[in-house]
């Protein structure tokens, strides 16, 4: 697919992930649209970080003006139909979301992506977008078969435990694995050419939300907290990817796969969150001690993936290993409270 002059809206594009599809989709040529709730309070530090970081973007594209349209998705699908009309592909990376506590805990909010998945779809078939394509996420995994620190999650693993949707990792995962079968029946059922990748624990910059384990790690090291707080045993393991990674991969999976077949995207190499916050610690030239609050929760005890299905219908695996990407995103973190500090004065009223 040629990305040039392509008309192209990424919903969540304000976010930690989408903001960084924007931006390389910009930088493929394609003309983006950014579709956002942005529902933190206007002037809130969160909500001007968000706007600095897609001004930066676009402005970098030589676009002095975010095409910026305010939609919210659970409750507006006629307005998103209209917006979609001009589209060519739609990114769909909008969703409920948060860290552990809030997977855990919250799951009548992370209800209502199934309203703002079933939304987004079906106004996009109804608009005539050519393709559409889905972030969804290893946790559509049953927990069950994260415990084991040699296995690596397949494709075909979903809802394979015999225990109906709680396979799935809570309502979030149940969510995103309903947001997967549309993409596949309206395919099926309505031709439209649909794609979806579940993403692994993605880390990088422009990620602002510290409910996150590796941004709530880089923050309390740049804040040189003492005692450094790891939330769980630090035991629990995960195949951390770096967002851009994941951006490069779905843009593959939009590309080569129309069907809506669910594609992995992740490290299958796993750290001990324990060890990814020493590695934190040592890059940032900080020492303090380090304790572990197991009052807190720690999900999964290991989630990896097999990615042999993207090897094969991608051609993608990650390049950028946990090194070097925290080496980028510690660097990225520093500078942002440097320009957001700058910057604040604009948004005084």
């Amino acid at each position: 697919m040629k990305w040039s002059r392509k008309k192209v809206v990424v919903t969540g594009g304000a976010g930690f992930i989408g903001s960084n599809m924007v931006n390389r989709l910009l930088e493929l040529g394609a003309d983006v649209l950014v579709v956002d709730k942005l529902q933190l309070a206007s002037g809130s530090l969160a909500w001007k970080r968000k706007v600095l970081r897609l001004e930066e973007i676009f402005k970098r594209n030589g676009i002095n003006k975010i095409p910026l349209e305010i939609c919210d998705l659970e409750v507006d699908k006629q307005r998103f139909q209209i917006i979609a009309q001009s589209a060519d592909v739609v990114f769909h990376l909008s969703a409920v979301f948060g860290g552990r506590e809030f997977v855990n805990t919250r799951q009548a909010d992370c209800s209502k992506m199934l309203a703002i998945d079933h939304n987004v779809i079906d106004a996009a078939h109804e608009a005539g977008v050519g393709r559409f394509h889905y972030s969804s996420s290893a946790c559509v995994y049953p927990d069950s078969l994260q415990k084991n620190p040699k296995y690596l999650l397949r494709e075909d693993d979903i809802l394979s435990t015999g225990d109906g949707w709680q396979s799935s990792d809570n309502l979030y995962g149940f969510a995103k694995l309903m947001g997967e079968l549309q993409c596949i029946v309206y395919n099926r059922e309505k031709g439209m050419q649909t794609s979806s990748c579940r993403y692994l624990t993605v880390y990088g910059m422009g990620e602002f939300d510290t409910s996150h384990a590796i941004s709530a790690l880089i923050e309390k090291a740049l804040d040189r907290m003492d005692p450094y707080v790891i939330w769980g045993s630090g035991n629990q393991e995960r195949g951390f990817t770096y967002v851009d990674d994941i951006v490069n991969g779905s843009i593959l999976a939009c590309e080569k796969v129309v069907d809506g077949t669910p594609v992995n995207l992740g490290w299958d190499k796993r750290y001990k969150i324990r060890e990814v916050g020493e590695m934190i610690l040592k890059i940032a030239h900080h020492h303090p001690k380090m304790v572990f609050d197991r009052t807190k929760p720690e999900g999964p005890f290991s989630r990896a993936l097999d990615i042999s299905r993207a090897k094969r219908l991608l051609e993608w695996e990650p390049k950028v290993d946990l090194r070097e990407g925290l080496e980028r995103t510690i660097e990225w973190h520093g500078e942002a409270r440097a320009v957001s500090e700058s910057s604040a004065t604009r948004f005084r009223a």
